[in-house]
């Protein structure tokens, strides 16, 4: 499974005001199940924020939007394929900047074992079941 982008501020808003929250050690996740609006392909949208409060260098702030981003696609490709649709809107926190990279890796498998143990269970097709 793959990250998919989150696009539309219409859809990030959606998600900041009706998702679910997550706070791990180095970023905070909005999440919510199923796909957005108007989009029928099941995977993971994923869209982010770093603001400036965080820091006023651009550069850093987009050093951890790659980092936690790249820290969630190594920890999405080790998953077993799953047939879960799912929101993402991540908010790195400061100490993802200079914390070691296993860390945020470990942050984004703590928040993807969350969000699999919290999915109810699929309902196999009537394709896959044998008389």
């Amino acid at each position: 499974m793959s990250l998919l982008r989150l696009k539309g501020r219409k859809a990030c808003d959606r998600l900041q005001k009706l998702g679910n929250s997550w706070k791990g050690k180095h970023m905070v996740v909005r999440w919510m199940l199923g796909p957005p609006r108007g989009v029928k392909a099941a995977g993971v949208y994923f869209g982010m924020r770093a603001s400036t409060k965080l820091d006023k260098s651009a550069v850093r702030r987009n050093r951890m939007r790659r980092r936690c981003k790249e820290a969630f696609r190594l920890a999405i490709a080790e998953l077993p394929p799953i047939n879960v649709s799912a929101q993402l809107f991540l908010s790195p926190r400061a100490s993802s900047l200079t914390v070691d990279f296993s860390e945020l890796q470990s942050d984004a498998r703590r928040f993807l074992s969350f969000l699999t143990s919290s999915c109810p269970p699929q309902r196999p097709d009537a394709s896959q079941t044998s008389s």
